[in-house]
């Protein structure tokens, strides 16, 4: 279905070093602008965030270091992404938690004001989330065709979610699955351990995934200040940030595991 518009809309998504808005820079962007009569008209701008790029988001867009040491600043470009969108209105996917935040830093960092009032943002992720209900209600009726009567209560839920995995694997059977590295595999499968590696959503030291693994294999924090860093390393140099998260209000397995490193670096 064509859209609707009564103004041009800009569909965009950005590239980054990372995923903390403030800190990390703007790599590559990519804007469409669609006009109310059809037109289409496309820029991709690839940009020095004069900082490095860590290997991990290298990992998941394929951008190193070396393909943007000789590119633009944001800075040298600020005023071009500025007229280019004008006032349209802005579309994205996960744009208004990520890429609409780190587009209005970037443009602030480097002193243009990037006015959002009165300016409408549309995400399709969060339309996809709404529409299709991520609890158990709504994977019932999805999967089932059922209405889950007395939700909430130990018993309906535990039946619920049992007979909503085994309709999973029939309605992704032989379904393929494309992960963030572009590797496809075939994982909802009738085999529980398929299921339990597919079921991970971070390789997680810990039950909360305070601490997680690299692609070394290696435990890193997954939050605050030292997040990505290896904690093995964080203990070595800031041992006040190993006393601080043993005595806050953390999980006992968290804190268990964070333990468990510290000795063993011993």
């Amino acid at each position: 279905m064509q859209l609707n518009l009564t103004r041009p809309l800009v569909v965009f998504d950005l590239e980054t070093t990372g995923v903390i808005v403030g800190h990390d820079r703007i790599i590559e962007v990519c804007l469409l602008k669609v006009m109310p009569n059809g037109t289409e008209e496309e820029k991709t701008i690839r940009l020095n965030p004069q900082m490095p790029i860590p290997p991990e988001a290298t990992a998941i867009h394929g951008i190193t270091n070396e393909d943007v040491y000789n590119k633009l600043t944001f800075e040298e470009v600020a005023q071009e992404l500025l007229d280019f969108i004008g006032r349209a209105d802005l579309a994205g996917f996960n744009s208004n938690r990520f890429d609409v935040p780190m587009l209005v830093e970037e443009f602030l960092r480097v002193g243009v004001e990037f006015p959002l009032r009165g300016r409408r943002l549309i995400d399709a992720q969060n339309i996809f989330h709404k529409m299709e209900p991520r609890s158990l209600k709504g994977a019932y009726k999805f999967y089932c065709k059922k209405d889950l009567i007395d939700n909430h209560s130990a018993s309906a839920d535990t039946r619920a979610t049992y007979e909503v995995l085994k309709a999973q694997l029939d309605y992704y059977n032989g379904r393929e699955y494309e992960d963030d590295k572009g590797e496809v595999s075939v994982p909802v499968v009738n085999d529980l351990d398929a299921l339990h590696q597919f079921s991970i959503y971070l390789k997680s030291a810990d039950l909360a995934a305070f601490i997680c693994y690299n692609d070394d294999g290696k435990e890193i924090f997954n939050f605050g200040k030292y997040k990505g860093q290896l904690v093995e390393s964080v203990i070595r140099n800031d041992l006040s940030y190993y006393k601080w998260v043993m005595n806050s209000d953390f999980p006992r397995f968290t804190k268990r595991i964070l333990e468990e490193i510290k000795n063993r670096k011993k």
